[in-house]
């Protein structure tokens, strides 16, 4: 028996308990009862919509029965489907094959509908297509806004406390806590907008993208209307310029999108682990959990290093996707169907980093009182200021003046208003000068 202890992935394994709610996306299972629902739909659109020659108008219950068939798809189904797969060794006819066998007996003579004109990547994409945008809607896009929504309200919290910037990991112009944070805030709403706006496509449109098998069966029916209509149906874009595949361009540009979503997180949580060891935020103390085997003194920033490992591995997964999934050999190879049948675990590693950068944010506040001394301590970020001071009042040498009183040199606040005193500067700009400290050198903001 399968069990959190003996599973190959941690994904089944260690972290089951924070993504399971994903497997009705990304189980085999839900692979199955999403297969079952295209299916279905498709047989309801070809009776009652296009009311196709040979078959014949469903009625409100017959309806419901069909639909019951994935609305209630459970475990016995998906065990039922794998049975028929024994002797099929073909996964979608399995799910064809399971759905004639638990029709009404009322729709047994019509069961030659079920599947009509497809071929299994008909199913496959719409399934896929509708996997990725249930997926969004119900579990990326929530998880990402509240991380968002975190992350802007720290900004505001923190809006006015001064922090000395660090490029090139040395001293630099002084920025807010507040300002800081709304950078990762304006880039992430960036991606979230990006991704919001994608297309999620699909095709119906048979076993090489033409519509062969339909037209030679009911040359009548304007497919390609019809076709469009369906796919609509289930709320997505129609695709109709595809080989046998829908060529999985859209999933491409939806890995490409949470790859960078993906990206700006790491550059945070690293940005924060450096900013818990220099100790401008503190970690909290949570009773009886330990930081390390060896050093007991230790609480370590386990959350942000855990998000940043999960977000590598997903970012190696997904970057895999969109290189591969566009590409396949002529009208069809096989390549992508075991390739997609990873893209949970992408997924889940995602979303998994995500909650344990969330949990991060929950443990860390702000030393204000450590920020404050690096500013104390770094008067020489001033430099810049006078500098530009004199500049404007085309003091030559401006630059240079500024270079040999600060490079290398630790300066502090006697030094620097020694050093602006004697300047031959007008009154206002001498004033400003003289009063400005590390603390209130921070721009617009």
């Amino acid at each position: 028996m399968l069990t959190t202890l003996n599973a190959i992935s941690p994904i089944d394994g260690r972290y089951r308990g924070k993504v399971e709610g994903l497997a009705r996306f990304f189980s085999e299972s839900a692979l199955m009862k999403y297969r079952v629902r295209v299916e279905i739909e498709w047989f309801v659109f070809l009776c009652n919509d296009l009311k196709l020659g040979g078959t014949k108008v469903l009625n409100t219950s017959e309806i419901k029965t069909l639909r019951d068939l994935y609305l209630k798809f459970d475990e016995k189904s998906a065990e039922r489907v794998k049975d028929i797969e024994k002797t099929t060794n073909h996964d979608v006819k399995a799910i064809e094959y399971f759905i004639k066998e638990k029709m009404p007996s009322s729709l047994k003579p019509y069961g030659e509908f079920v599947h009509f004109g497809c071929t299994s990547e008909d199913i496959n994409n719409l399934s896929y297509a509708l996997t990725l945008k249930e997926f969004g809607d119900n579990e990326f896009y929530p998880v990402l806004d509240e991380l968002i929504v975190v992350l802007k309200s720290m900004a505001k919290k923190y809006a006015g406390v001064a922090m000395l910037s660090h490029t090139h990991g040395q001293p630099a112009s002084p920025t807010t806590v507040g300002k800081e944070l709304m950078n990762v805030v304006a880039r992430l709403e960036r991606q979230n907008r990006l991704l919001r706006g994608q297309d999620v496509l699909g095709k119906m449109n048979g076993a090489t993208g033409n519509f062969n098998a339909h037209m030679i069966a009911y040359p009548g029916i304007d497919w390609v209307k019809k076709s469009e209509k369906f796919v609509k149906s289930l709320g997505l874009v129609s695709n109709l310029y595809t080989t046998q595949i829908e060529p999985h361009d859209f999933i491409a540009e939806i890995c490409d999108a949470v790859r960078r979503v993906n990206t700006i997180l790491i550059d945070f949580d690293r940005d924060m682990w450096m900013y818990i060891s220099m100790n401008y935020f503190a970690q909290k103390i949570v009773k009886d959990e330990i930081g390390s085997s060896a050093m007991p003194h230790k609480v370590n920033p386990i959350y942000f290093e855990n998000s940043e490992g999960n977000l590598g591995v997903a970012n190696a997964l997904l970057g895999h996707f969109s290189e591969k999934l566009p590409i396949s050999r002529m009208q069809r190879d096989l390549t992508d169907s075991t390739v997609l049948r990873n893209l949970g675990y992408a997924f889940a590693l995602t979303i998994l980093a995500y909650k344990s950068t969330l949990t991060a944010l929950e443990r860390v506040e702000l030393n204000k009182k450590v920020v404050q001394q690096d500013l104390d301590n770094n008067w020489e970020v001033l430099a810049e200021a006078v500098q530009t001071v004199l500049r404007k009042n085309k003091v030559k040498g401006a630059y240079e003046k500024l270079k040999e009183f600060t490079r290398g040199q630790k300066i502090n606040a006697e030094g620097y208003k020694k050093f602006v005193s004697g300047l031959d500067l007008p009154k206002e700009d001498k004033k400003r000068l003289m009063e400005l400290t590390p603390g209130k050198y921070i721009g617009k903001v």
